[in-house]
């Protein structure tokens, strides 16, 4: 797939971001102002990890881009600093709950989406750009059911809508790479060919989301999007990282078995205990994760298909290993780590 248009060419539109200090954001926001668009980001006044971003952090973070300080999961304030009569085209919303438990997924994948769409609704909005998850094709997590929820109140709403799901991300794939350095083995679930994925690069994401703005092919649809080149299995990942840190293979078998007698533990205890409740969620989402694959899921037949998924982009997985291991990039996993 290719950029559809020229950005030369295109009809400067002023957009509103939402979630623009995550990575996923931060490319969303440069690719639209490389399209020539007019960015305003809704941003936390203590916005980023642990809210340690200042505003004029935030400032050096999206140089560029206008931003409206408030908090995007308050509706009076939603209205109040950003629905003031200022004029928008679209609504982008690159925002995630930073865990996705239960109380937070609802709270943010649905409710604060929600809010926002009904204020832009109400102030003459007519299109959006939404970054969903391909996981919500098998539905068995809260935060994938908060999301489907607001994805059908979106495709209801009469807006314009382009919903992206795209596979899995290079900073999800790269949290073990510490281990290898430190001679501790690859750990692997089941014997690491469970699943298999085609991860996108936070860069090119930006780009295919900055393009469905302009691209009518791409509106008014559900758009699955993977990286380039074939999937992976976590065994590949594995290896790749061991021959570009040069150490030999070792891997660590975790059987699925044992996740599910933790689940099981934690989930009784959690009809007491809200804290463990909550922890028996990430459990759950950690065991979905390791089982399975992030690809189009085939509904007639029920299996995944690395064929079938589209692929966007020019950075594969192991580009970004490289780069990691040289020290050119950095793995910013930030409030939405899970393991």
């Amino acid at each position: 797939m290719t950029d559809p248009q020229n950005a030369s060419d295109l009809r400067p539109k002023r957009i509103l971001v939402l979630g623009a200090t995550g990575t996923i954001g931060r490319a969303t926001v440069k690719a639209l102002m490389a399209r020539g668009h007019e960015v305003v980001c809704l941003v936390r006044p203590k916005a980023g990890v642990g809210g340690a971003l200042t505003p004029e952090g935030t400032a050096r973070l999206l140089e560029g881009a206008k931003l409206r300080f408030g908090e995007v999961a308050d509706p009076v304030s939603l209205k109040r600093e950003v629905f003031s009569g200022e004029p928008f085209d679209v609504l982008v919303s690159c925002l995630a709950s930073r865990t996705g438990g239960e109380k937070d997924a609802w709270a943010i994948d649905y409710q604060a989406h929600s809010d926002a769409l009904a204020a832009a609704r109400d102030a003459g909005v007519r299109q959006m750009v939404l970054l969903s998850a391909i996981c919500v094709q098998k539905p068995l997590l809260a935060f994938q059911q908060a999301k489907l929820a607001f994805e059908k109140e979106l495709i209801a709403s009469g807006l314009t809508y382009s919903i992206v799901r795209p596979t899995a991300f290079f900073k999800s794939l790269a949290g073990q790479i510490d281990r290898l350095r430190a001679g501790k083995p690859y750990l692997l679930f089941g014997d690491g060919r469970l699943t298999a994925c085609k991860p996108i690069s936070d860069d090119d994401l930006g780009r295919y989301l900055a393009e469905c703005v302009d691209d009518e092919e791409r509106h008014d649809k559900i758009l699955p999007i993977g990286g380039p080149g074939d999937a992976v299995t976590p065994i590949e990942q594995g290896e790749r990282l061991f021959q570009l840190l040069g150490k030999e293979p070792k891997f660590k078998h975790v059987p699925v078995a044992l996740m599910d007698a933790i689940i099981a533990g934690l989930s009784g205890l959690g009809k007491v205990s809200p804290k463990l409740r909550a922890k028996a969620e990430l459990a759950r989402i950690g065991r979905y994760y390791a089982t399975e694959s992030m690809l189009l899921l085939n509904p007639e037949t029920g299996r995944y298909d690395a064929a079938a998924t589209p692929s966007y982009g020019t950075e594969t997985l192991f580009d970004f290993y490289a780069r990691l291991v040289k020290g050119d990039a950095s793995v910013e996993r930030g409030d939405h780590a899970v393991f």
